[in-house]
């Protein structure tokens, strides 16, 4: 694996029909900043050819309008990501290391978070990176990692909606 995109499911409806958390669905501001976030990913050469994406309706939402932008792709969703903690997504980024160039975990904070500053203070992120990370990981942001011939991962930058007002 050369990159690692660790993302958060995109902004969620307060609650779902059901009355169950993991069927939320996207809001209409997070199904258009996941449409967003695809593009400016993909515009930016980062296609990912595996993704692992949690089993929740959000997550797998945010996926399938990430998807467009991205062509085809190996898609998993392993039932341990929903709200998975930062070991579970670890558990999973490190065992695809030979099955892809880049791979995209799309799943939920706190997890997503916490894994993504563990990364940084493992590679000693300069200290302005990490106080940006420790600002938050709003949803729909993802933290982009260049992962060297070791498995160790470099932070590359950090993409949020609010970024691509422009684009």
């Amino acid at each position: 694996m050369q990159r690692l995109i660790l993302m958060r499911h995109a902004k969620a409806e307060k609650s779902s029909a059901s009355g169950r958390d993991r069927d939320r669905p996207l809001s209409d501001k997070g199904r258009a900043d996941a449409a967003a976030m695809g593009r400016a990913l993909a515009a930016r050469g980062m296609k990912p050819d595996l993704a692992f994406v949690s089993p929740s309706t959000r997550t797998r939402q945010t996926w399938d309008l990430l998807h467009d932008a991205f062509g085809d792709v190996q898609v998993r969703e392993p039932e341990p990501l929903y709200n998975g903690a930062s070991e579970t997504l670890r558990r999973y980024v490190e065992g695809a290391e030979d099955e892809a160039g880049c791979l995209m975990v799309v799943a939920h904070n706190p997890g997503i978070h916490l894994l993504a500053v563990e990364y940084l203070v493992e590679s000693a992120a300069s200290p302005s990176v990490l106080e940006r990370m420790s600002g938050g990981f709003p949803p729909g942001a993802a933290a982009i990692f260049i992962v060297d011939v070791a498995g160790r991962c470099t932070f590359e930058g950090f993409l949020q909606p609010r970024d691509l007002a422009g684009e």
